[in-house]
């Protein structure tokens, strides 16, 4: 008896990001008119806009996300093809995977607290996917995860190191601290580098050349795109991938995974750790459960209540 097919999902996830040069002006007009066209076409997400370039994820209709990243390449319709450099990534999902649209300024698309770091300027050997396991599989090569503590805990690639970083902008320090010592003990024939889409991975390897590190590699296009390419059977990932959006982690299929957000401080949670004690859903977890006061948690409670009664009202409607 075969099976019927399964039904296609309905939103499109499109990840993306390009390090290329926004005039003010084009600032202005991108922050201006992204909402507006987000609007119309049904899209959600988050975009962040700065003089180095443009960062985002959105989800959406299939022809909402492609009217948005065509706005985005077409440089507000000016005929000017300006994000020569524009790195997109696709998935697919069930509901949506944001909860509203923003298109915000920055300083940088990537934090990261250098101002002299320019990827347009100078940046590692890329290693395309197919291409990553041979890197990876050299115990020449050492191998580090760009990402955050939380990020790495959840899933990464055989032997990587982690900085154990909070954020991206403590990237800097762990470089001086501690990735240089180990350098001058292990002296690898290579550093290859990894993060989520690639944009961490490009401003990470412009500043460790510019720092003097020789043989600087990292994965394109991220382990999003190493899992879209690479068969599970032939893979060195390890674990689920997290995203910023209300999916959470991905798995190796690019669907969602088994993690879930603690709505109070935004960390990943397994099963097996949203069936302790501690975790009280939307309120509380083994993370926080120390960390606010009982004022917070009240307000917590509140709006586990709302959202409760709006996924009731919008499930029965």
């Amino acid at each position: 008896m075969s099976s019927r097919p399964q039904a296609p999902s309905r939103f499109q996830v499109a990840a993306f990001y390009a390090f290329t040069p926004l005039e003010p002006h084009t600032l202005e007009l991108l922050l201006e008119e992204l909402p507006v066209l987000a609007a119309q076409g049904h899209v959600l997400g988050s975009v962040l806009l700065a003089p180095e370039g443009v960062n985002g994820t959105i989800s959406g209709p299939e022809e909402g996300v492609g009217s948005l990243l065509q706005r985005l390449r077409c440089h507000l319709d000016l005929g000017e093809a300006h994000f020569e450099r524009f790195q997109v990534k696709y998935s697919r999902c069930d509901r949506q995977a944001f909860r509203r649209f923003k298109a915000r300024r920055k300083k940088e698309i990537v934090t990261l607290g250098v101002p002299s770091v320019d990827p347009r300027a100078r940046v590692g050997t890329y290693v395309s996917p197919s291409d990553w396991n041979a890197v990876v599989d050299d115990p020449d090569t050492l191998l580090i995860d760009t990402r955050n503590r939380y990020e790495v805990a959840i899933g990464s690639f055989e032997g990587a190191v982690d900085p154990g970083t909070d954020s991206f902008r403590e990237f800097p320090e762990w470089v001086e601290k501690e990735l240089r010592p180990l350098v001058e003990r292990r002296a690898p024939a290579r550093i290859a580098m990894f993060c989520t889409g690639g944009i961490r991975c490009e401003k990470a390897s412009s500043f460790l050349m510019q720092k003097g590190f020789p043989e600087i590699h990292h994965l394109q296009g991220g382990i999003l795109s190493y899992l879209e390419q690479i068969p599970e059977s032939a893979s060195r990932w390890r674990g689920e991938c997290f995203v910023f959006d209300q999916r959470v982690a991905l798995n190796h299929q690019l669907q969602p995974g088994q993690h879930r957000l603690c709505h109070a401080c935004g960390l990943p949670l397994t099963p097996e750790q949203r069936g302790l004690e501690s975790y009280i859903p939307g309120v509380q977890c083994l993370h926080c459960q120390d960390r606010f006061s009982d004022q917070d948690r009240e307000r917590f409670r509140e709006r586990q209540r709302q959202w409760e009664q709006q996924h009731t009202t919008a499930h029965c409607s």
